[in-house]
């Protein structure tokens, strides 16, 4: 059977309830998100982390590599790496 909700967009926050009653504006969103994460600069710095996450062992372990203020690649909760920035960009940490 198929998830009835699959392909919807069902979350409460207040940027997935604009975007649902905006199909514009998510169909905008996701062009630029597409060029943005196509770039050379986001391409590098992902192979960076993932480089990094096979050397340091992590692979499966509920952990990810951060990048530091200072620079420094680092293994952290995802949960913690992930949730850094918070809602629109407000740090949670």
């Amino acid at each position: 059977m198929r998830n009835k909700l699959a392909g919807k967009y069902t979350g409460t926050s207040e940027s997935s309830r604009y975007f649902a009653r905006n199909p514009e504006a998510r169909r905008k969103k996701n062009a630029y998100n597409k060029r943005y994460h196509a770039s050379e600069e986001r391409k590098d710095y992902r192979a960076e982390l993932n480089a990094a996450n096979r050397r340091m062992g992590s692979e499966g372990d509920g952990k990810d590599v951060s990048h530091t203020r200072s620079g420094r690649i680092v293994l952290e909760r995802e949960s913690s790496n992930q949730a850094r920035n918070g809602k629109g960009g407000r740090r949670l940490l």
